[in-house]
């Protein structure tokens, strides 16, 4: 939408529902077994005297591999999602800058593409371990064949502590 032709004093609605293709390639993009029932329904309306607030609701179901098995996990996604829009938006682009408390604002161009916040929302929202239902994860053990395995107890930091006092005991137990 270009910000131009936007109406400053009534509000805009959009409803976009992605055809089959476009909807193939997002699942694609993102990595998911299936994508259904994509949606982003909301509004643009003007705030103040040059910034945009964008207001709307994502709707999506995904399919993606568990992160432990493998199975299908499916997960339903309704997510309230607000953009506001910034004519005078200060990015900080520093190496070593700290994250903004409000991820919300961005700098206003001369386009508001809502097709492009849905994407973003929608990778924002999908899980990153999905787990299928009574997924666990185990305990791996690798080592070299004739040596003994580490285990995750032998990775903590005081789990040789118990040993060393062992040792260090005398056989009358005085310590």
């Amino acid at each position: 939408m270009r910000v131009a032709d936007l109406a400053q004093n009534a509000v805009t609605s959009f409803s976009l529902r992605p055809d089959t293709a476009r909807t193939k390639q997002i699942c694609a993009e993102l990595r998911l077994s299936d994508l259904r029932k994509l949606s982003f329904t909301g509004s643009l309306r003007a705030e103040g005297e040059a910034d945009w607030r964008l207001e709307a609701v994502l709707g999506a179901t995904i399919v993606q591999p568990c992160g432990v098995t493998l199975e299908p996990v499916t997960t339903r996604i309704d997510a309230p999602v607000t953009r506001l829009f910034q004519r005078d938006f200060i990015d900080v682009d520093a190496p070593e800058a700290e994250m903004p408390e409000d991820d919300t604002t961005e700098a206003l161009g001369r386009w508001i593409d809502p097709a492009a916040v849905m994407t973003e929302a929608l990778v924002l929202a999908v899980p990153l371990y999905p787990r299928a239902p009574g997924a666990e994860l185990k305990e791996a053990v690798f080592t070299e064949p004739g040596k003994k395995p580490m285990r995750d107890e032998d990775a903590k930091p005081f789990a040789g502590l118990a040993g060393l006092r062992d040792q260090l005991e005398t056989p009358d137990g005085d310590d």
